[in-house]
């Protein structure tokens, strides 16, 4: 399904990071009585960019939230704005950096995502591919989760990954894949050169193709008794390990 005409950002951080993000905003709703601290922070920077502001009940306020925790504020926004994969790669061009990807094959959990997204802006990702079927999409629980990080992040979404990944290759990106059985562990690889990396879905891993199409794999090695990580710890511990290497 693809995105409704409109959007929200719901919570305090999350609106004014938005505002002061430069990114269009059509209106911003406010909770009738709640004109204290950073909401006050919040109708100012929303005046100065002539933004609409409405102040309806606390109860309607809490009827059209797509979170529990609006706080007392709701930006409505045109649809997330997806880039194109050469945009991705114009960025890194652009800071003279080896290209830094993430590939989501199948995160279908928003929350994930808004992890995600946080974590890779704060590693400093070029950008990040998702794909347009049985994924999860930019909305407002992905971006309330992400911290207001969806506002400086590239994200392109494609129709079908493995000819992203062909095409990334083409371009001299090597795909990276993380996935449990194989031999090198994520500390063990050389990521000083231009990267995608792939983090499998929440249960599945990897499909198989996309694996396939990986030039190398890597995994977290497992301790305990659970065999697998969440996927956006996952996605941490090995954006961070690319960081680490890369200095």
């Amino acid at each position: 399904m693809e995105e409704n005409y409109q959007d929200q950002v719901e919570g305090r951080n999350s609106v004014l990071e938005l505002l002061e993000s430069g990114r269009d905003v059509n209106k911003i709703i406010i909770a009738k009585g709640e004109k204290h601290g950073s909401i006050n922070k919040i109708i100012a920077t929303a005046k100065e960019r002539k933004i609409v502001i409405s102040e309806v009940e606390k109860n309607k306020l809490n009827q059209m939230a797509q979170t529990s925790n609006s706080q007392g504020v709701i930006a409505i926004v045109p649809p997330f704005d997806y880039c194109e994969v050469e945009d991705i790669l114009e960025e890194a061009k652009a800071k003279s950096e080896n290209p830094f990807l993430l590939i989501l094959d199948g995160i279908e959990d928003p929350h994930n995502l808004g992890s995600i997204i946080r974590t890779a802006e704060t590693a400093g990702v070029h950008g990040i591919i998702i794909p347009k079927r049985r994924a999860a999409s930019v909305n407002s629980t992905v971006s309330k989760v992400s911290a207001g990080a969806v506002e400086y992040m590239k994200i392109a979404r494609v129709n079908n990954l493995n000819e992203t990944i062909r095409f990334l290759k083409e371009q001299g990106v090597w795909i990276c894949g993380t996935d449990m059985n194989t031999d090198t562990i994520y500390t063990q690889q050389d990521y000083n050169m231009p990267l995608a990396l792939v983090i499998g879905s929440e249960g599945f891993g990897m499909s198989r193709l996309v694996k396939e199409n990986c030039d190398f794999l890597v995994k977290i090695p497992m301790k305990g008794k659970i065999t697998s990580l969440n996927a956006s710890v996952s996605a941490g511990i090995v954006m961070y390990e690319v960081v680490r290497k890369r200095k």
